[in-house]
């Protein structure tokens, strides 16, 4: 089984991902963290050790209250496994899956099993499908948004911390593309790595990063380079082709992108701009008509609002 270093997160089928996710243990980990805030420790639900006996049983369905995207569904087994203590199995019985388009009533998942720990796992479970189902919904907005132009919506590390990698999943779920996933995984050489480069030593100091990032061996999706000006640009448009693989143009006015769009067709053709700063659902448009290839959005994830979900009782 690949890990989630050796796939192409925007590549690979959402199952594969949200497998390679799975196996790097951090959302295993974020569970337990959520299991400690809520149960304490030792752990402990006062209320529901009060109000069922070990012995009872619950049969529950996670249901849409709003209209929006899935996306989470893929790791309930993890919270199950986490919240459920020995000698309280839960079935789950998946109806919908990640990424597709939910409406108010429409049922998402059934658990039956211990009513103790079925009401245990039920905020932790809503508070994890209703973030992701968010994002994934806030993405598919942005994405409608850019359809037809070619341009393509992509995240940033603007991520809940401890969630990226959940966060990202989302992204994919609504149809947008990740951007890198860390600081580990590709280079992106910013203007707080160029401060105080003379511009004439600009293009000397990216081709030598660029050099040293491909010939370092590991994990490397891309080498990257933020410009802010056009004449930022033109320098980049000199390097030998492949030794860079985008540029983001940082908060350009849509003209300005329009004319790097132009400038990069007529000499790098290969070479792939993305536009990135302050991006909302009202600009993306006009921005992706501009020629550029990505635009990548924070919004997408720190902007979201959880979709209202809820866990709803099934039958006596």
């Amino acid at each position: 089984m690949r890990t989630i270093d050796t796939i192409d997160p925007n590549a690979v089928p959402l199952p594969e991902l949200a497998g390679a996710v799975s196996r790097t243990g951090q959302v295993r980990r974020l569970l337990e963290l959520a299991k400690d805030e809520d149960l304490g420790v030792p752990p402990r639900d006062l209320t529901g050790e009060l109000a069922f006996e070990r012995s009872d049983r619950r049969r529950v369905r996670l249901a849409a209250r709003s209209t929006g995207v899935s996306a989470g569904l893929a790791f309930i087994p993890e919270v199950i496994s986490v919240f459920a203590e020995e000698g309280e199995p839960i079935a789950l019985t998946s109806l919908r899956n990640d990424a597709e388009p939910i409406r108010p009533g429409d049922a998402l998942a059934e658990l039956e099993g211990s009513a103790r720990a079925i009401v245990r796992i039920e905020r932790t479970l809503l508070n994890l499908v209703a973030r992701l189902s968010g994002v994934a919904t806030r993405t598919a907005a942005f994405v409608r948004a850019v359809d037809g132009t070619g341009a393509r919506v992509c995240d940033t590390r603007k991520t809940t911390p401890g969630m990226r990698l959940l966060e990202k999943y989302a992204v994919r779920c609504g149809g947008g593309l990740c951007h890198r996933l860390g600081l580990y995984d590709a280079v992106l050489i910013k203007d707080n790595h160029i401060a105080g480069v003379d511009p004439e030593d600009l293009t000397a100091m990216l081709a030598r990063v660029a050099a040293r990032a491909k010939s370092a061996g590991g994990v490397l999706r891309f080498v990257q380079a933020e410009v802010d000006t056009l004449e930022q640009l033109d320098h980049l448009l000199t390097l030998p082709t492949g030794l860079i693989d985008m540029v983001l143009l940082d908060n350009m006015p849509p003209d300005a992108m329009r004319e790097a769009a132009r400038r990069r067709d007529q000499r790098a053709p290969s070479l792939i701009l993305e536009a990135s700063g302050g991006v909302t659902i009202d600009t993306v448009g006009a921005i992706a008509e501009t020629g550029v290839d990505r635009i990548s959005v924070g919004g997408l994830t720190h902007q979201a609002v959880s979709l209202d979900l809820g866990l709803d009782a099934v039958g006596p």
